[in-house]
């Protein structure tokens, strides 16, 4: 038996395919690109990351789900270098730089990768934060988050619902978000999860009662962990 966090370095830094590192990156970066309209398929992506490339298909791919796509796997493999380290606004920032370097959405001047949002953005038909105030809240939430120096999964649950409130980028909330709490899942010792297509319903539903009752995401998100620790037994990794 073997912990987590040491097999996935181990196996990023090796570049070693099959294993939990790898499927990791596939099933993650498929799932939540999906989750926020990418059309690649999971064998599209599974191409991109094995081989570099995206094989033959009669419809038509956009080149920023490709780009998005190969940011994602950045940002994984930044999330596992830094596992240890403390989260920080910088992290935060670079993650969604990552994401979306190089995209038709890095050309726009009023969108700002890498940075908060210069326009106003709503979420579920919801009003977020306003522009101006993304700063102090983002400070503000990482502030009480640090308080703690361990926490449990429904902190870092609670984390992200008031992260997708703020909504601090113009787009790419959602992924950034997600990348969050799989870093600060690995950094407590928690076994993380991936949001799939089969939970994606009940996770939105999740985020919009969290207020009224924590157990939509909560359950959600200990379904997504049931299915990651048998990706961990099958690949004979402590839980």
């Amino acid at each position: 038996m073997r912990d987590l966090k040491t097999v996935l370095l181990e196996e990023k830094k090796g570049k070693i395919k099959g294993g939990i590192y790898h499927k990791l990156q596939v099933e993650m970066t498929y799932n939540s690109n999906h989750m926020e309209g990418s059309c690649l398929s999971y064998e599209q992506t599974r191409l991109i990351y094995e081989t570099n490339t995206i094989g033959v298909s009669e419809e038509a791919v956009l080149v920023d789900d490709i780009l998005e796509t190969a940011g994602h796997f950045r940002c994984i493999d930044m999330v596992i270098d830094s596992v240890d380290e403390p989260l920080t606004e910088n992290f935060i920032k670079e993650l969604h730089r990552k994401l979306k370097e190089n995209t038709t959405d890095a050309a726009k001047e009023w969108f700002a990768i890498g940075d908060y949002k210069k326009l106003p953005n709503e979420v579920a038909g919801k009003e977020t934060t306003l522009p101006e105030d993304v700063a102090g809240a983002v400070e503000n939430l990482l502030a009480e988050y640090k308080s703690v120096e361990t926490r449990n999964l429904e902190e870092i649950i609670d984390f992200h619902y008031r992260f997708e409130r703020i909504h601090p980028f113009q787009d790419g909330n959602g992924r950034v978000g997600r990348l969050i709490m799989l870093k600060e899942c690995l950094r407590n010792g928690i076994v993380p999860f991936v949001i799939d297509d089969d939970l994606k319903f009940y996770y939105y539903r999740g985020l919009n009662e969290w207020e009224n009752d924590r157990a939509y995401l909560r359950d959600t998100c200990l379904a997504a962990q049931d299915k990651f620790k048998a990706w961990m037994k099958y690949f004979r990794i402590d839980e």
